[in-house]
């Protein structure tokens, strides 16, 4: 069976919108009434992340999000058992992000088994080594159809873009800035970065993360990427709401 997140290219090259969304958060149990409430507004690609004490990548909105969640009793385990069944009403794709140490703890074939058994299309680990990847876990990621998504910041050269396209499958995050999440950029300085990116034909999709945050900021990433990911500012939109759809739905209509 192709991989949701290659069907999803395969029938639209641009625009992709994926929204990032802590898992457990605000509420342990709100997680699948967000994704729900993304895919009725439209979002093409939904990104979970998996809530980790040291999330090094993410800025203090996402860290506070991930702490808040493990206070409320996230865990792999408590998140694999809320994605049970999800897919009887979630089709769109689905990616979860997270660190390497709870996957190493899981067990990396339990994890990818456990990601296959419930319908999880991608992950995305910004601490797995790509060596330690291609040496070691490729294998197992392509045996569950699961694909790993690398990231790439303003400051990697093209060899080490290639090779990473090489073994990349679904698409590529290409990190505005060399920084964390959520850190206020201006997006139209990143322009020649953006080019640079596109001007290398890369195999897979590439999509735009850190510092989008409304409609602005994603047409200027589009304009030469396939999508963008939208992360701090969708936490901010709904951390305190008490009308979670509604919130969502909001938020989404002032992207597009």
């Amino acid at each position: 069976m192709q991989n949701r997140i290659d069907q999803l290219f395969a029938q639209k090259q641009h625009g992709i919108l994926n929204i990032y969304c802590t898992a457990g958060f605000p509420q342990l149990n709100d997680t699948l009434r967000i994704m729900t409430a993304l895919q009725e507004n439209g979002v093409d690609l939904i990104e979970l992340g998996m809530p980790f004490s040291d999330p090094l990548a993410d800025g203090p909105v996402i860290q506070d999000s991930s702490t808040k969640a493990l206070q409320n009793g996230m865990s792999l385990n408590k998140l694999f058992e809320q994605l049970t069944g999800f897919r009887e009403r979630i089709h769109v794709p689905v990616i979860l992000m997270g660190y390497l140490n709870p996957v190493l703890c899981y067990g990396i074939e339990a994890f990818c088994a456990k990601c296959a058994e419930v319908g999880v299309d991608g992950i995305i680990v910004p601490d797995l080594p790509m060596a330690e990847f291609e040496e070691e876990y490729k294998p197992v990621f392509e045996k569950y159809n699961l694909h790993l998504i690398f990231l790439v910041t303003p400051e990697t050269g093209e060899a080490r873009i290639r090779k990473i396209d090489s073994l990349s499958k679904g698409f590529i995050y290409a990190v505005s800035s060399s920084s964390t999440t959520g850190k206020e950029k201006d997006m139209s300085g990143q322009q020649a970065y953006f080019e640079r990116l596109e001007k290398l034909q890369l195999k897979n999709p590439v999509l735009i993360g850190f510092g989008v945050k409304d409609k602005a900021t994603f047409e200027t990433a589009t304009a030469h990427a396939n999508g963008a990911i939208i992360g701090t500012a969708f936490i901010k939109a709904i951390e305190h709401s008490t009308d979670i759809s509604g919130s969502v739905k909001a938020f989404v209509a002032t992207i597009r």
